[in-house]
């Protein structure tokens, strides 16, 4: 992969951009089907409750009205949705029915499932639907769910559904033996990815074949497919789980929800195709949200700097069930805490507690998000009570090269560690400074300029990917030398397609416009595949790609071999793939062949990939309203290898925007009763494309890993993770002469405004107590 004309490390255009750019791609609910009845799902208007009845009567009655499915229609026990990763005993006794029956827990948790000849008529129909729910207290919050006076699940008498604790060293000693201690609490809100598409889904059933075919899946097909093979009583090979395209997933999309069996189970049963779309109500109450975490994190230090240990305790809000990747938020909090830093001890419980909310499932850079707005605005603090300087502080602990690969706290109960695998972390925070010109605007700290105040903070982090345990590919070579390349992987929008035709490309030797089509995800693709998840992807997906092509070489030196009657070592591929030579003989490949030539490559990876950086960002605050304008905001990051400069970029940007959006606009706000407030686009702000005009992102790869061919790492999202800490010390910084020290997102321009209110009837409290 290392001729003079690789396709790996250029920015080629997206090959996939094409066709959507003609409005040629084809999204879940762009598909038809001959007679496809259409589905929408009930919702409980109550957050806490116990079901008195559901009567289905005057719905089943309506013209064009096919069915109405309750609990009591799916059989003796209701199908529960398991727990994909991290699983626990607590965890799995709290995982979510397709449909809700005894009780409900959260305001658009399904009770009924509507199937009518079109969406209006099941739209109406749902309406008619009437149930009748005895009303019980939400638990809301943190303290509601410690409370335990109000329970989600009684046989379980708590509301705390499982514990992740990262252990490194000896926290304990560290902080007894410790010249400087500081403790804080930090928060950060509830909010959620919103892609551009909502969730859909279209099943059919083939009766004859006794073969059920799932369209609209997402990261996860082939888990899906497992999962809904099971609950059809179905075996796998009878279930077909196909990936359209997408509109975008950042790890809420693709999970199993219960109208994955819902839509399904109702196209068996009616023996009709049964379409059903999200609309963005629905998407707000019922899609995964994510974040909300409350903790408590200390940090001891010696007085020159150097962190001695980290601990602390974090409370995840899981929402009203244990949705299959609700782990991993939690987990990489109690993982993570040290994140690029040189810290030898560390200690850190989260507890996974259960609310009247929607369940939450991951989001780009889940936990890590988190933790790192906690740990960055630590330290910015502790160096004002020391007098350090704030990046030389970062600068002494970051790890260096000489220290790879770096070891992992332990994460109970599992038991699990990891570690760093490559990289000098002093190398992207130096340039990152640079790239934000951090000693030429040292003056602006604080400083009112035109009626604002100006601020600059930094901040970095580690991005873990490539999670195994393995990714399958095939290709396939026809008669004409082109190549059509399928994968386990699933495609999100990240222009996996056009990645993975690079690789191939450079793999085989060929003209990438000799790679005819990639295809991704859906289980006709592969034998077995694992997804889009974790940034993995690319690494995973790429290498299988390459093993793949490994194979097909092979088998085609082989094949010429026996036709020439020669060694195999004799052999060469030439043309781009469409002729064979052996000395002075020559065949093109299709007399060779004859038919297609395909080859299955496989890349099992135990260890992950950690791509990391750093981040800067200058702000201007407006103490009359709370605004925060986000002036310059810099990225630097090292992933590795870089298979294409373009579509990395965009991933850089991309997180970027979002991050800026968890900190400064989004929040899921809940009254006292359960109810969501901000359930529509005109209350739940997003950013726009005018909001942050100047966000640069520089890509190095100087560190490849050493746990892959490709030398690759994942990239998806590291853009993500160290927003929140790095523009809170920056308002921080700005509003510092004026006391203000914001300890949770997002930091909202009413919040914002709030916080310097409160910090000036502070200040004249204690002046009129001094006098």
């Amino acid at each position: 992969m290392s001729r003079p004309d690789a396709y790996i490390g250029k920015p080629i255009e997206r090959l996939e951009d094409l066709r959507f750019l003609r409005g040629r791609g084809q999204y879940v609910d762009d598909l038809e089907c001959a007679g496809a009845l259409h589905a929408v799902v009930v919702r409980s208007a109550v957050a806490h409750g116990r079901i008195r009845s559901i009567d289905t009567a005057a719905a089943r009655t309506l013209p064009g009205v096919h069915a109405v499915f309750t609990a009591t229609d799916l059989g003796a026990k209701v199908p529960v949705i398991p727990v994909r990763s991290e699983s626990q005993p607590s965890l799995d006794q709290a995982v979510q029915p397709v449909l809700a029956h005894g009780k409900v827990r959260y305001v658009g948790e399904p009770v009924a499932f509507v199937v009518a000849e079109t969406a209006a008529l099941a739209e109406d129909a749902a309406d008619a639907v009437t149930v009748d729910i005895d009303p019980l207290r939400a638990v809301i919050d943190r303290a509601g769910a410690e409370a335990g006076d109000v329970l989600l699940f009684e046989h379980s008498a708590t509301n705390t559904a499982g514990r992740f604790t990262g252990v490194r060293g000896d926290a304990a000693k560290a902080f007894a033996a410790a010249p400087y201690v500081r403790r804080e609490r930090f928060r950060v809100q509830r909010y959620a990815p919103v892609p551009l598409e909502t969730r859909g889904l279209l099943a059919r059933w083939d009766a004859h074949a006794e073969r059920l075919t799932l369209a609209g899946a997402a990261k996860v097909p082939f888990w899906v497919r497992s999962v809904l093979a099971a609950m059809m009583a179905l075996p796998e090979q009878c279930v077909d789980v196909i990936e359209t395209d997408i509109g975008g997933g950042f790890g809420a999309r693709g999970e199993f929800f219960p109208e994955d069996f819902l839509v399904a189970f109702a196209a068996r049963r009616l023996g009709r195709p049964v379409k059903w779309i999200e609309d963005r109500r629905e998407h707000f109450l019922s899609t995964a949200h994510a974040r909300e975490v409350d903790c408590e994190l200390e940090i001891a230090c010696r007085r020159d700097g150097v962190i001695l240990a980290l601990r602390g305790q974090a409370w995840t809000n899981a929402g009203a069930y244990i949705r299959p990747n609700v782990a991993s938020a939690p987990r990489n909090i109690a993982q993570m805490g040290a994140g690029p830093y040189r810290i030898a001890d560390l200690h850190m419980e989260v507890s996974v507690l259960l609310s009247n909310k929607t369940p939450t499932g991951s989001y780009r850079g889940p936990g890590r998000f988190e933790i790192d707005f906690c740990r960055e605005r630590l330290i910015d603090l502790a160096c004002a009570d020391l007098g350090l300087d704030r990046a030389e502080m970062r600068r002494r602990n970051l790890l260096t090269d000489a220290e790879m690969p770096h070891a992992l706290p332990i994460v109970l109960p599992h038991g699990k560690g990891g570690e760093l695998d490559s990289g000098d972390y002093r190398v992207t925070f130096d340039r990152c400074l640079a790239e934000i010109r951090w000693d030429e605007k040292a003056s602006l700290q604080g400083r009112l300029i035109d009626g604002r105040y100006h601020g600059l903070a930094i901040g970095c982090y580690v991005e873990g990917g490539a999670i195994g345990p393995r990714e399958n590919a095939r290709l396939v070579l026809d008669s004409e030398g082109m190549v059509t390349v399928y994968v386990g992987t699933s495609a999100l929008g990240q222009g996996q397609e056009t990645v993975f035709a690079q690789i191939a490309a450079d793999a085989l030797g060929i003209p990438i416009e000799h790679v005819k089509d990639v295809f991704h995800g859906s289980t006709t693709c592969v034998e077995e595949g694992f997804g889009s998840f974790g940034s993995r992807a690319s690494v995973m997906g790429g290498c299988a790609i390459a093993a793949a092509a490994e194979k097909l070489k092979d088998s085609i030196r082989e094949a010429a071999a026996a036709r020439f009657g020669c060694p195999v070592s004799a052999i060469e591929i030439i043309e781009g793939m469409r002729a064979v030579r052996a000395g002075e003989l020559q065949l093109p490949l299709h007399e060779l062949a004859g038919r297609e030539l395909a080859a299955e490559g496989t890349f099992a990876a135990e260890k992950r990939t950690y791509s990391y950086g750093a981040h800067a960002a200058h702000v201007a605050v407006d103490p009359r309203t709370g605004q925060v304008e986000v002036l310059e905001y810099v990225a630097v990051e090292d992933v590795g290898r870089i298979l294409n400069p373009s579509t990395l970029h965009g991933q850089a940007l991309g997180a970027i925007v979002q991050g800026l959006g968890g900190s400064l606009l989004e929040e899921l706000i809940y009254d006292e009763h359960g109810q969501l407030l901000t359930a529509s686009l005109a209350s739940y702000l997003l950013p726009s494309m005018d909001d942050y005009p100047d966000i640069r992102a520089v890509a190095l790869e100087l560190y490849p890993s050493p746990l892959n061919p490709l030398g690759a790492k994942g990239g998806g999202e590291g853009g993500i993770i160290p927003v929140g800490g790095v523009i809170a010390n920056a308002v921080a910084c700005a509003l510092g002469d004026l006391g203000v020290q914001p300890f949770e997102l997002p930091l909202s321009p009413p919040r914002v405004w709030q916080l310097i209110e409160d910090a000036r009837g502070s200040r004249r409290q204690a002046q009129r107590t001094a006098r």
